[in-house]
């Protein structure tokens, strides 16, 4: 049904129930007016919204390739990122049903390759996030090769990931956004279909949806009909920001906007599987701990506004997406990018389409009151640097202002010992162990009180020198330039490593963080490298 034809029908519903044809009019305004931060000659979008199954939304804005002067349409295609994953799992769940695999099935019975970790993987973890396996991108980051500045391929994502010796968390146990899991499992639907990810969401997928505009992006040389080139914007002008890469099952989708409500409509109008996979897409599972993971099968199970929704965003290169669903309202948006011009704070497109199309259900959240004042002696028990026990990173309490604060943030007492903290969370002190207990609602962190280094040259000096891992594969150099210690990843591409407890840094622009290692007689032997998605990645020092 074509949009001019699609408005008619919406209007006419309208007025035959009794609402104003104005109010869809007013809806229509204001998404085009949160729309017009895309100018035409410049890297746009595509929005498309539908409401009971019928789109009445559907328009693209901007140029989708600068440099020959082509508009962006409604057929132009761009990549999806992460919200690709949903495809992914629902590849795997077919499968499931087919008989061919269960989620239940340990990894290493379809990659044998895999390390033995001494705990066993299965397919629902990774999944859900929860497998531990080390994200390879975060990995390869770490050799200053991250992505997009090579062409690496699912082999090579493979190749990285059985390298590690050790994983994030236990299985089940913790949710650690890892593209490594949907990699292996890619790799998985192209060994038991023994079809290409390609050929079998096509056939199973994307046809019975309607999705005719859609396709992976495995080979990135393919030539593509009606691809939008990704931009994004320097201080020079535009540049051309491309996923140079052929890694898919993560990501690499590429599709449009009208494709992917195509895709909701049918998965929620019950379509998808026989019988309906739907369920089985949207349950999400509980941690070891019993308390419930909010990520599905490639999707987030969440609320915003106080609306239920089913969702997942995306970022590839400079292509930006995002999908959600709210099954109460039956209302879909689906968006699609070619700029990353607009991921600042400052425009928050996403919340702006929101606003307009959702009532607000949702409650006030309470203010953290303090029911006591801790006594100052009391506080000063605690302060100093705390060792995150899972992946080293330094915390520091301290106070501000005559209260006590956990790296700037707040903690409001609620007895001598237990601080609310902003997120819902909550301090638990065990002064005798000097130790703090970090509660979320789904899991508890515990952080060990460690010493306060005195920093100078020659405590500096004590870990220079260059460290290899059998992880990377590759080599980092920590070098002094001035008063200033170094973290040097390749040739031209250098970290200010920032002291925090002793032995240990920050490293900011990185994103991540290390602890040195020493042996019995004090002498630093190695060291141990964290960054989000993978944690405690092991350098050894070259003599």
């Amino acid at each position: 049904m074509s949009m001019k034809r699609t408005l008619s029908f919406i209007t006419l519903l309208l007025l035959t129930t009794g609402c104003y044809a104005q109010t869809l009019n007013d809806t229509i305004a204001s998404l085009n007016k949160a729309m017009d931060i895309y100018l035409s000659k410049k890297p746009g979008a595509q929005l498309s919204i539908q409401k009971n199954g019928n789109v009445f939304f559907s328009k693209a804005y901007g140029m989708a390739d600068m440099e020959h002067d082509v508009p962006l349409s409604m057929n132009s295609k761009m990549e999806a990122g992460s919200v690709s994953k949903q495809f992914t799992a629902a590849a795997i769940l077919l499968l499931e049903q087919q008989g061919k695999l269960s989620l239940s099935d340990p990894l290493k019975k379809y990659i044998p390759e895999m390390p033995d970790y001494g705990k066993v993987i299965t397919l629902e973890q990774m999944m859900h996030h929860t497998s531990g396996i080390k994200d390879w991108g975060t990995i390869a980051a770490m050799t200053g090769w991250g992505r997009f500045t090579k062409n690496y391929t699912n082999d090579d994502a493979l190749e990285i990931i059985v390298r590690q010796k050790t994983l994030n968390n236990v299985p089940g146990a913790e949710y650690i956004y890892s593209n490594s899991n949907y990699n292996l499992l890619a790799i998985i639907v192209e060994r038991v279909s023994k079809k290409s990810l390609q050929e079998f969401t096509k056939e199973h997928i994307f046809i019975p949806a309607g999705m005719l505009n859609t396709e992976w992006r495995d080979n990135h040389n393919k030539v593509v009909k009606n691809r939008a080139i990704a931009y994004r914007l320097t201080e020079s002008g535009y540049e051309t920001e491309m996923p140079e890469e052929d890694c898919y099952g993560n990501g690499g989708l590429l599709t449009t906007a009208e494709d992917l409500l195509k895709w909701t409509q049918f998965i929620h109008a019950k379509k998808f599987g026989n019988p309906s996979l739907l369920l089985k897409q949207t349950t999400t599972e509980r941690f070891n701990n019993g308390k419930m993971n909010s990520y599905a099968a490639g999707l987030i199970i969440s609320e915003i506004k106080g609306n239920k929704v089913v969702m997942h965003d995306g970022a590839t290169a400079s292509y930006r997406c995002f999908l959600e669903h709210y099954p109460d309202l039956n209302i879909s948006i689906s968006f699609l990018s070619n700029s990353s011009e607009f991921d600042t704070a400052k425009v928050r497109l996403a919340g702006k389409i929101r606003d307009i199309l959702l009532p607000n259900k949702a409650t006030v959240p309470e203010k953290m009151e303090a029911r006591i004042s801790s006594p100052k002696n009391i506080i000063n028990t605690y302060l100093g640097w705390y060792k995150h026990d899972r992946n080293g990173v330094g915390a520091k309490l301290m106070v501000k202002d005559s209260t006590l604060t956990l790296d700037n943030t707040v903690l409001v007492p609620q007895s001598e010992n237990r601080f609310a903290i902003a997120g819902g969370r909550f301090i638990e002190f065990q002064s005798t162990k000097k130790k703090f207990y970090l509660t979320s609602q789904t899991d508890t962190v515990s952080f060990s009180q460690v010493e306060t280094p005195i920093v100078n040259a020659l405590y500096l000096k004590r870990y220079l020198g260059k460290y290899f891992s059998s992880e990377t594969g590759s080599f980092l150099t920590v070098t002094l330039k001035g008063d200033l210690l170094m973290l040097n990843i390749k040739i031209n591409n250098e970290y200010k490593l920032t002291p925090t407890y002793s032995d240990a840094f920050n490293i900011i622009d990185f994103g991540g963080n290390l602890y040195f290692i020493k042996d019995k007689y004090g002498k630093v032997t190695g060291m141990k490298l964290s960054a989000g998605r993978a944690r405690n990645v092991e350098f050894m020092k070259v003599e």
